[in-house]
């Protein structure tokens, strides 16, 4: 047998169903070729011994606002994926809006194909859009490489990506499902929200906010999205979901047998409405960081499984459009920039909860791994990509946003401590992030 090209060897290694165990990893061509004991005999060309710390699974980040073309001044591929591997995210997939054009049809997609050739330090994919009036470009999408496709069910904050109602899934959906694809569903309905419009309530507060998108309508989407997921069979996917109440019906649908996946974000499960200050549009997202109660039935319903993975939804913008200045919740543009924070923040309540570095993999690689339908990412096995996160459990850092790769420094968590440090990452082999450095350049490819 050839040498490897690379051995990874320590004494707390993440294997699927294993635990943490010693053992070396070996790799030829970016691809593991086996995983030995610790003690074997290892015949490769270079090797790295990272000692006590752990070596998990690349994570896979599903909800990525990359922003370009078109707004690349919020974002783009090269900040985007370099921000990505110094958190230990090792594939993103990116959402169909905020660029421009959105990808909703096979020429939009190919624009982004380009923008993003040589320039991402990571592997990357691409959902696709519905959007009223393309269920005809969906097949076309799907033959072109996009993961899945994502909807909104209220308006989504920019013109070119116009939310859809049930009449416009009912075709798309199943379409859909005879493609074998996800829907990804925004779901907030914009009754409730017009419902609990006030139009004396200060924008300053967060508590106007809070009211401004209340449960219930991420209950009705959700309710909705269920329905036609029974009528027409397409898996759909609940993206961020905030609302803890809704957990109970989805349980039920997971019973029924539905092909319904969920995930929540790092956000959601980090902060609580309580203790937001007024004015702090960092934290303005949709739907919003619900109370405290609320963040602990999200961690809840990770534990039992209701709740399949965790994503960064990370969504930047330029620091004039949060409003950070005036504070005003209701003109500032909703969204947390936070894939360089994502695992590491996971993890800090994860820790505090008494869960497993087991379980952080299961959430943010293993399951959004199947998500996307990359079969050989997300676990650290024979045959599987070489993506790898050198990552120390234990060690903690300040969060300090001029330091952070992402392109403009807002995020909430600035000053907080958080536990989980990311030495090195590994795509396919490579080393794309060594304490600090960035050594292997812009080697990312498009997963199809």
């Amino acid at each position: 047998m050839a040498p490897a090209d690379l051995v990874i060897a320590g004494q707390r290694v993440a294997t699927p169903g294993g635990g943490l165990r010693p053992g070396a990893i070996m790799i030829v061509d970016g691809v593991i070729t086996a995983v030995q004991d610790y003690g074997e005999p290892r015949d490769a060309t270079r090797q790295l011994d990272v000692g006590t710390a752990v070596v998990l699974p690349g994570a896979v980040d599903t909800h990525v606002h990359v922003n370009e073309p078109g707004r690349t001044d919020w974002e783009g591929f090269e900040t985007a994926t370099r921000a990505a591997a110094a958190g230990g995210v090792t594939t993103i997939v990116d959402m169909p809006l905020n660029s421009i054009p959105v990808t909703t049809t096979v020429e939009s997609l190919e624009q982004k194909v380009r923008a993003a050739a040589g320039h991402a330090t990571v592997d990357y994919a691409f959902w696709g859009g519905v959007v009223p009036g393309n269920t005809a470009q969906l097949a076309p999408l799907a033959e072109a490489g996009v993961a899945g496709f994502k909807c909104f069910l209220v308006a989504s904050g920019i013109d070119e990506f116009p939310s859809v109602s049930a009449a416009d899934l009912y075709p798309a959906m199943t379409r859909l499902a005879e493609l074998g694809l996800p829907l990804l569903v925004h779901a907030e309905l914009p009754g409730p929200i017009a419902r609990a419009a006030r139009s004396t309530a200060d924008s300053r507060r967060y508590a106007s906010w809070l009211a401004a998108r209340p449960p219930e309508a991420e209950l009705e989407a959700i309710d909705l999205a269920l329905g036609l997921c029974r009528k027409t069979g397409c898996h759909v996917h609940i993206v961020h979901l905030a609302a803890a109440a809704a957990l109970d019906r989805l349980r039920d649908a997971r019973r029924e047998g539905l092909p319904i996946t969920v995930e929540t974000c790092p956000h959601y499960l980090t902060f609580a409405a309580e203790d937001i200050p007024d004015g702090a549009t960092a934290w303005k997202c949709a739907p919003p960081i619900r109370e405290r109660e609320n963040r602990e039935r999200l961690w809840g319903g990770l534990a039992d499984g209701t709740i399949d993975l965790v994503a960064s939804d990370h969504s930047p913008a330029p620091p004039a459009l949060k409003c950070l200045e005036a504070g005003d919740f209701a003109r500032a543009w909703g969204g947390v920039a936070s894939v360089e924070l994502a695992l590491a923040a996971t993890w800090t309540g994860a820790r505090a909860r008494g869960r497993s570095l087991q379980d952080l993999v299961r959430w943010h690689a293993e399951r959004p791994a199947r998500l996307a339908r990359f079969s050989r990412k997300g676990a650290i096995a024979p045959g599987w990509d070489a993506d790898l996160v050198v990552f120390d459990p234990d060690a903690q850092f300040t969060v300090e946003p001029s330091r952070l790769r992402q392109r403009h420094p807002i995020t909430p968590y600035a000053g907080r401590t958080l536990h989980g440090v990311v030495r090195q990452t590994f795509v396919r082999g490579s080393c794309v992030f060594d304490q600090g450095a960035f050594p292997a350049g812009a080697v990312g490819k498009w997963v199809r």
